[in-house]
């Protein structure tokens, strides 16, 4: 399926069923009186996360989406049945917005929720109340009133949808540098590879599981370039994506290396992250030397003294053969392992 990330929809609630104006009229009741029932709510438009869904692909082709109305109340004070809610799932990691058009064309956004959790539940349209039906209007003036109350209207909305992937682990690198490769050797996520830059185009997620059942979700963020933070490529489309990462695997290939000072390279896609939040600059990396398998043992072991001499810890892998990925993603498991830790510990202590 193609990865979508945004979309405008229209969603709208269910109007009120009217309230029934009804007079009794029975052979042996001489004073019937009114007898109309209370028409049924509309249904409500609810949004709900889901991790089934992996993309906003289907929000393109299908953009209304409308509850239905309650029915109208009737007579022998039966009430009008109330319409069942629409549900519309949405992926995990989806941020939902209003859009206001004003009057002088222009347009305003306010964020209602954000979905980051499996099951989260949000009303985001309020179906209509039903209208009263003419037995709530009886009094000892008007002891047969002929009105009734009509349903009360639903809310209608624009709404835009924008997805953010949430994964554990962000695979950063330049274009070709692996990350592809390497996130099919590790996982059962098969991304398009080909040897060219800019092979991927979406973000490739892919599910790793430990001998405990523990899950690790590693995203493959297409490659970035100098100037991504101003939208220079994919940049901006992307870098949002790394944001709901927990931590990173910062990639950089062998021919992208300079020798001389190894940790050169991973500079510049690092200064683009902070150029763009400063969060994000500060986001923990494990970084890696890949497609060692075009170096020679001699190149080799230079690389790995020179990288020594730095006091830097990198770790040297090969996607392709998948020498030293073992290693590689033993620090992610470890990394994972104190992320978790850390959050249960601020959970489990008193807040100031």
């Amino acid at each position: 399926m193609r990865f979508v990330d945004e979309a405008i929809i229209t969603v709208r609630s269910g109007k009120g069923g009217n309230g029934c104006a009804s007079l009794r009229r029975e052979a042996n009741v001489p004073k019937g009186g009114p007898d109309g029932g209370d028409g049924g709510k509309g249904g409500d438009v609810v949004f709900r996360a889901t991790n089934r869904l992996m993309s906003l692909y289907d929000f393109r082709l299908h953009r209304h989406y409308f509850a239905r109305n309650g029915e109208g109340g009737m007579g022998r004070d039966r009430y009008g049945k109330a319409a069942d809610d629409l549900y519309v799932d949405l992926p995990v990691g989806t941020l939902v917005f209003e859009v206001t058009e004003h009057e002088d064309g222009t347009t305003t956004e306010e964020l209602l929720t954000d979905l980051v959790e499996d099951g989260t539940e949000m009303v985001i349209c309020q179906g209509g109340k039903g209208g009263r039906g003419n037995l709530h209007f009886k009094s000892s003036t008007n002891r047969t009133p002929r009105y009734a109350e009509p349903g009360f209207p639903g809310e209608e909305k624009r709404i835009r949808l924008e997805l953010k992937i949430l994964a554990d682990v962000g695979l950063l690198g330049l274009p070709s540098a692996g990350k592809s490769t390497f996130i099919s050797q590790v996982s059962a996520a098969r991304p398009k590879i080909a040897a060219y830059p800019f092979t991927t185009l979406v973000p490739n997620l892919g599910v790793i599981e430990n001998d405990d059942y523990e899950r690790m979700v590693i995203a493959d963020i297409p490659g970035l370039i100098e100037g991504a933070h101003e939208g220079r490529g994919l940049g901006i489309q992307f870098l949002k994506h790394v944001e709901r990462t927990r931590f990173l695997v910062h990639l950089l290939a062998v021919e992208d290396l300079n020798r001389e000072d190894p940790l050169d390279g991973y500079e510049m896609l690092t200064q683009e992250l902070r150029e763009y939040s400063a969060d994000l600059g500060e986001k923990i990396q494990i970084r890696a030397i890949n497609k060692i398998d075009t170096l020679t043992s001699d190149e080799l072991a230079e690389l790995k003294a020179t990288v020594e001499s730095t006091g830097e810890k990198i770790y040297f892998v090969s996607a392709l053969t998948g020498e030293g990925v073992d290693e590689l993603l033993d620090a992610m498991w470890r990394q994972l392992v104190k992320l978790n830790d850390e959050e249960a510990a601020r959970k489990e202590s008193p807040s100031d």
